[in-house]
């Protein structure tokens, strides 16, 4: 993280549920903005507000867009080669795949091949 250190104006983060956000705060630039979508719960304890204010960065947050709102995301990545990292895995390994993810062996989000299913 000290290699990022007041690198990003913008973080998306999409993690569905409540974790720490200390570690990413000191990763925006100033004026840097850490966007929480689709998280529904408490923040208790997973902020400091002391990077927040001597780097003027903000927490701000919002529901997953309608079909307007993410064909506006895609059309916004596609233009500006913004592309996620994932792991793509065949249907016959998705045990296999449970079985990381339960131990936490799992960098990137699983992306089932669809093409898979026909074999």
């Amino acid at each position: 993280m000290k290699e990022v250190a007041n690198t990003f104006d913008l973080i998306i983060d999409t993690v569905p549920y409540t974790h720490d956000l200390k570690p990413y705060m000191p990763t925006l630039a100033l004026d840097g903005t850490l966007v929480l979508v689709g998280l529904v719960g408490e923040l208790k304890e997973t902020i400091n507000t002391v990077p927040m204010i001597v780097g003027r960065r903000s927490i701000s947050a919002s529901v997953i867009g309608g079909i307007k709102e993410t064909q506006e995301m895609l059309d916004f990545c596609a233009e500006h080669n913004i592309v996620p990292d994932v792991e793509m895995i065949d249907m016959q390994t998705i045990n296999d795949a449970y079985e990381r993810m339960l131990k936490s062996d799992v960098k990137y989000r699983f992306v089932i091949d669809m093409g898979s299913l026909k074999a």
